[in-house]
């Protein structure tokens, strides 16, 4: 099976990549913007023609896209999160390859839950911020494409290589401070959050399967069980061997002054601007998958939890004491 993989640099994509070359009946090529791509293309800028054309060459059966953006403002989103998309779509329906795409979506697509509800891949979407919404509309272009396509709507990725933005990664970053300085005392910020974690390395297992299935439509990749930052908090800790005290700082009383998820704070913090938005990526307090799908469909399930995973992504931070 000849795979062309976009975004294998990313944070999932290099992942994907390494599942992807472990089976030794897929022969894979890598486009991405950087110099060591197979290929180098950039979506968000080049045309549905010039993709065209390589797809024709190059007659891929399976084409994975992990390319996208986390960060930047509305328009840099759009281009790299829903242009790009479009890019795709419109290449693979020009060209005679007839390639099943396997594009990644993102659970901020659906925006904030209900606290103790499983979301399942036909609740009405509600993005709560320009990342979720560019994910959306990149999602509605695959779906009215008319291809064979499936968007695995992955939640809240973890593991190795997590990036230092993130939740996790900002804990972890956090912790390492303090126990680098000897800090006894480590207040946090932003743990009253829940979130569907769910290791990267499963995540590569699930694009893989969807690779191989028939399966098209959305299909959540998440563990089915939402966590609070603060209890992830404290699995750090322990795996790290951090005797310290963990204080949260977010009150009731304080709302408006809630720094983003998993950032330290001091008491100092208190004289600087609120912060507009006490969720981020647009979730709310609350998100956890109904993963039922993905099991009857693709045949996964995950199986790497979360201490597992919160321990590579300290003997990253670790590495930098």
């Amino acid at each position: 099976m000849r795979v062309l993989l976009i975004g294998a640099n990313g944070y999932l994509g290099r992942f994907v990549a390494d599942r992807l070359l472990a089976d030794p009946a897929v022969q894979l090529t890598a486009l991405g913007r950087g110099d060591d791509a197979d290929v180098r293309f950039d979506l968000a800028t080049g045309s549905p023609g010039a993709l065209t054309r390589f797809l024709d060459a190059v007659h891929p059966g399976v084409v994975v896209n992990c390319a996208g953006a986390t960060r930047g403002g509305a328009r840099e989103l759009t281009r790299h999160n829903t242009v790009a998309v479009a890019t795709v779509c419109e290449a693979l329906r020009r060209s005679g390859c007839g390639a099943r795409l396997v594009q990644i979506g993102c659970s901020a697509e659906y925006g904030p839950s209900q606290p103790g509800s499983s979301t399942a891949e036909d609740a009405v979407p509600r993005p709560g911020g320009p990342y979720g919404v560019s994910k959306l509309a990149a999602t509605e272009l695959v779906l009215g494409s008319g291809l064979d396509a499936v968007v695995l709507r992955v939640f809240s990725p973890a593991g190795p290589g997590t990036p230092a933005g993130s939740p996790l990664g900002r804990l972890a970053e956090a912790m390492r401070r303090a126990m680098q300085s000897g800090d006894g005392e480590l207040k946090l910020g932003g743990l009253g959050a829940q979130r569907d974690f769910v290791d990267v390395r499963d995540v590569a297992r699930a694009v893989h399967a969807a690779s191989l299935s028939a399966a098209q439509g959305v299909i959540n990749i998440g563990s089915g069980r939402a966590v609070r930052l603060r209890d992830a908090a404290a699995v750090l800790a322990r795996v790290a061997g951090y005797s310290g005290a963990l204080h949260e700082l977010d009150g009731p009383h304080t709302p408006h002054l809630r720094p983003a998820i998993g950032h330290p704070r001091t008491e100092s913090d208190h004289q600087v601007a609120p912060v507009a938005a006490p969720y981020p990526d647009g979730c709310g307090s609350w998100q956890q998958a109904d993963v039922r799908t993905a099991r009857d469909r693709l045949g996964w399930r995950p199986r790497i939890n979360l201490e597992e995973s919160l321990a590579d992504i300290w003997m990253e931070a670790a590495c930098r004491i």
